[in-house]
C-alpha cells in the first residue's frame, strides 16, 4: 500500500465521514416507486382482522383496503398487490371463487381502481390457492395431484375476469408449466392487451411461507413441492426465466426474496425487461419479531434489507413494509 509518512495515502473512509457524503456517493438507492404493497382483502368482515404472525398487517375490510391504497398512492408508492380471501363457504375444489366476477377479489380490484384510477399500480394475484378448499394452486385430479393443463384453463379464466374487474398486472403465482403463455393468449382474446404479465419466474418451495398462510386463510393439506421450485437448485431457475419471458411475461419475480439474492442477481445480469423480489411474510415476520425484542433496530433493518433487493438487481421490491418505507425514504431524500 503506498504511504505518506506513517499513514496510508488511500483512506476510503473519506467518503463516509457524514450522512450528506454517504447519500451523495450511495451506489443504490430505494425510491418509493420501487415499491409495491401487497395486501389481503377477506370476505365477510365488518373490520380490519389483525394478522398474528405478520404485525402490523390485516387483512382488510373494502372500506379499509381503499384506505390503504389511497395511503400508498400520497407515500409514492409504486403499486400494490391483492389477494382475496374468501369465505370457508365459498372455497370448493376448482377454486370457483377465482373467477366469479364477485368474488372476493375480483370485488376488491373493482374497488381499489374506483379509488385511486392510474395513480397507483394495481396488481392481482392469480393463483388458485386461496379459493380451493384443499389449498393447492391448480384443481387436483382422480389421484389427488395437482393437474397442470386442467389448471391452466382456470387461470386463463381468471386473468380474463381480473382484467375486467380492473387490473393492470396480472401475477400468475401458480408455478404451472405454460402459465405466462395461457395467460396472455386470455387477455388477447378479451382484447386485453393493454393488461401486463409479472411473472413469478423462480418461486421456490420455501418455509418462509409459513405467515402468509394465515394471511390467506389456507387450506392447503400437504405441499406444493411437486411444482415450486427446489431450493437447492438453481439452473433450473434459468430454464424458468427463459420460458416465460419466451411466453410473453413483461416482468420477472423471484421469491422469497433474502435467501435468494443470487439468483436475484444472475437474474439481473440476464434480463432487460424488469425485474422484481417479493419480500414475504417469513422474512417481514422474522425482522418485526426480532425488532419487537429490542435485538435490532427495525427502520434499519428494514432498508438495509431492501437496499439489498436494489444491489443485486431488483427494479421492483414487494414489501409488507412498502407505505411505510416509503415515508422513510421520502423524509431522508
Amino acid at each position: 500500500m503506498s504511504v505518506l509518512g506513517d499513514g496510508p495515502v488511500v483512506r476510503p473512509r473519506r467518503l463516509r465521514g457524514t450522512d450528506a457524503m454517504r447519500r451523495m456517493v450511495a451506489e443504490h438507492r430505494v425510491h418509493p416507486a420501487d415499491l409495491v404493497l401487497p395486501a389481503f382483502v377477506r370476505e365477510g368482515i365488518a373490520e380490519p382482522v389483525a394478522i398474528s404472525s405478520m404485525p402490523g398487517v390485516v387483512q382488510h375490510t373494502h372500506d379499509s383496503i381503499r384506505k390503504a391504497a389511497a395511503e400508498a398512492v400520497a407515500a409514492g408508492v409504486g403499486g400494490i398487490m391483492l389477494f382475496g380471501v374468501p369465505e370457508e363457504s365459498a372455497k370448493d375444489a376448482a377454486g370457483s371463487a377465482g373467477t366469479d366476477p364477485d368474488g372476493i377479489l375480483q370485488s376488491a380490484l373493482r374497488a381499489v381502481r374506483a379509488e385511486v384510477g392510474d395513480d397507483l399500480v394495481v396488481m392481482s394475484d392469480l393463483c388458485l390457492d386461496e379459493t380451493t378448499d384443499h389449498g393447492h394452486c391448480g384443481v387436483l385430479d382422480a389421484a389427488g395431484r395437482v393437474d397442470n393443463d386442467a389448471t391452466l384453463e382456470r387461470y386463463a379464466e381468471m386473468a380474463q375476469v381480473q382484467a375486467d374487474a380492473g387490473a393492470h398486472v396480472v401475477g400468475p403465482s401458480g408455478m404451472m408449466d405454460g402459465q405466462v403463455a395461457v395467460v396472455r393468449e386470455a387477455l388477447d382474446d378479451i382484447g386485453r392487451q393493454d393488461v401486463a404479465i409479472l411473472a413469478y419466474t423462480a418461486k421456490y418451495a420455501s418455509a418462509f411461507y409459513g405467515p402468509f398462510r394465515e394471511a390467506v386463510g389456507s387450506s392447503l393439506k400437504g405441499d406444493r413441492r411437486t411444482y415450486q421450485q427446489d431450493p437447492a437448485n438453481f439452473r433450473e431457475s434459468l430454464r424458468e426465466l427463459e420460458l416465460d419471458l419466451a411466453e410473453g411475461a413483461d416482468m420477472v419475480m423471484v421469491k422469497p426474496g433474502l435467501p435468494y439474492l443470487d439468483v436475484l442477481a444472475d437474474f439481473a445480469a440476464k434480463v432487460d425487461v424488469p425485474l422484481a423480489a417479493y419480500q414475504i411474510s417469513g422474512e417481514y415476520a422474522m425482522v418485526e419479531a426480532a425488532a419487537g425484542k429490542g435485538w435490532i433496530d427495525r427502520e434499519r433493518a428494514v432498508l438495509e434489507t431492501l437496499t439489498s433487493f436494489k444491489r443485486a438487481g431488483a427494479d421492483i421490491v414487494l414489501t409488507y413494509w412498502a407505505t411505510e418505507a416509503a415515508g422513510w425514504l421520502r423524509r431522508d431524500y
